[in-house]
């Protein structure tokens, strides 16, 4: 840690980057019944702390390797820290980016003076051709996470923490990706102050430290979710493994829900959108908090990033409600009879509905999709389902069904008589131009495609639910041909909330 702190106290950030303020979340503060506090690290010059990092690295080159210039892979906050850092100090930086990053994170960063390279459908082929275009034109590879320079320049925020806050602070809870930033704020504020606790938060889709500790050594995820796309990573560093492995006091991990959640909690209080990641950390907070795990004392979140995508906020607005459980979604099965409806809105007294969906079917049950706002969290969601329970209703809880929330909700009633071998699976894809028509072309016409739902939830990828009719005879040569295709898939034939409203009847 010693040198660590050496690095950080000596390290050249405040060339391109600005000290951010620290500054307290009065009312969630107040919700909560603990002092929050965020530290606006999406207030740096490209809205996000990596350009701590990739200064400090940049800086440290000799005047050969300046000369050489520097290259990076990135899909986006890295990206525009290296190319400012570079540009600043009139330095060549060569930017290779996913075919799949969004323009307006390709823009940002040539407008930054980086040489943007597009190429690969993910990260991992980014990264592998940047290291061809290294090895082949001698550039000086600049690592998002994994280099000392690198977790020094992050490790500032630790320095200018424990200055702007030198009372008593019970934790500081940061997003966790690679780790570099965890690592280095661990590194400076363990030394000085090692009773502070020092929380990672990751994603419960895209847990790769987590899984690292678990293991005893980084490991490589089959997948990681891409919603928290600041944080995607599939496998942590050595060195910053190594760090966190020895100074995070603890991992959480918060659902997508929970971080939709916590980018309101933001906006709520300072009037400022965070990206995913930038509101990781938060939602591990206020995690803890809820389940009294949190340490007495000041809690502190780093809100690492505001790059995100406009048309994004229209499924953060939507998952928001559910993330801080202030809507339950909920599957009713009401006597098919006039007034039915009318007893049943009775039964939720003067709560607010948020959705209900219902679509008249022969017999003597009516199965409604409803959506009901809480104002007292899962011990009221658990008292109205007793409450209608006890009216001889029969409930199912969709809150925390992803299908339900995806797609399900939108296709209320969707059932077809006599529908024989119907099987149903979701399908996720790179949200680009082609993308959907490769997706469909890659389905041939063997089997028959009974049920299709696709909604642009402005993220970086696609997802589709689609109802195939797929005979038992087939079922095996069906599955190799999905496998084929090459897109991420799961099985939903026997997901409650497609049984109860879009099954065969």
């Amino acid at each position: 840690m010693l040198d660590y702190v050496r690095r950080i106290l000596t390290s050249s950030v405040y060339q391109a980057a600005e000290e951010t303020p620290l500054e307290k979340m009065q009312l969630l503060s107040a919700r909560l019944g603990a002092e929050v506090l965020l530290k606006r690290e999406d207030l740096q010059p490209v809205f996000s702390f990596k350009i701590r990092g990739a200064h400090n690295r940049i800086a440290q080159l000799s005047a050969g390797e300046r000369a050489r210039g520097v290259i990076c892979a990135s899909a986006g906050n890295h990206a525009q820290g290296v190319a400012l850092s570079a540009t600043r100090l009139g330095i060549r930086a060569v930017i290779v980016m996913p075919t799949t990053t969004p323009a307006i994170k390709v823009g940002a960063v040539r407008r930054l003076g980086g040489e943007v390279v597009l190429f690969g459908d993910g990260f991992d082929a980014a990264r592998a051709h940047a290291q061809e275009l290294a090895d082949k034109h001698g550039y000086v590879v600049v690592h998002p996470f994994d280099d000392p320079d690198v977790i020094a320049g992050q490790g500032t925020i630790g320095m200018e923490l424990l200055r702007q806050h030198p009372g008593d602070i019970g934790a500081i809870y940061v997003p966790v990706g690679g780790g570099g930033l965890a690592a280095g704020i661990a590194a400076f504020v363990k030394f000085l102050r090692p009773e502070i606790r020092i929380i990672g938060v990751e994603p419960e889709e895209a847990a790769s430290m987590k899984a690292a500790i678990a293991a005893g050594h980084p490991v490589a995820l089959d997948q990681v979710g891409l919603f928290a796309d600041g944080v995607a990573v599939r496998q942590v560093g050595n060195e910053t493994f190594r760090l966190c492995r020895d100074l995070l006091d603890d991992i959480v991990t918060v659902s997508a829900d929970e971080i939709c959640a916590g980018i309101k909690d933001i906006f709520d209080d300072m009037r400022a959108i965070a990206e995913p990641a930038g509101a990781l950390a938060l939602a591990g907070l206020r995690r803890q908090v809820e389940t009294g795990e949190a340490p007495k004392g000041a809690l502190i979140a780093i809100n690492s990033g505001a790059n995100v995508n406009f048309d994004r906020l229209r499924y953060v607005a939507e998952r928001a409600e559910i993330g801080e459980r202030a809507e339950a979604l909920l599957a009713v099965e009401i006597p098919e009879r006039p007034g039915s409806y009318r007893a049943f809105i009775r039964l939720l007294g003067q709560r607010s509905i948020s959705e209900f969906n219902y679509r008249f079917a022969h017999g003597t049950t009516a199965k409604i999709f409803v959506g009901i706002k809480l104002t007292g969290g899962d011990a009221e969601k658990r008292e109205i389902i007793a409450q209608l329970q006890g009216h001889g209703l029969s409930v199912t809880d969709l809150t925390d069904n992803e299908v339900a929330k995806l797609h399900v909700r939108h296709m209320v009633g969707g059932r077809v008589a006599d529908l024989p071998d119907e099987t149903v699976y979701r399908f996720q894809f790179p949200e680009r131009p082609g993308a959907l028509l490769k997706f469909l072309e890659g389905l041939n016409d063997e089997w028959n495609i009974s049920l299709f739902h696709y909604r642009n939830h402005g993220a970086d990828y696609g997802r589709v639910l689609v109802g195939i009719q797929v005979p038992a005879a087939t079922r095996s040569a069906f599955i190799a041909h999905i496998d084929a295709i090459g897109f991420p898939y799961w099985d939903e034939t026997e997901n409650p909330a497609y049984r109860q409203f879009l099954a065969n009847q």
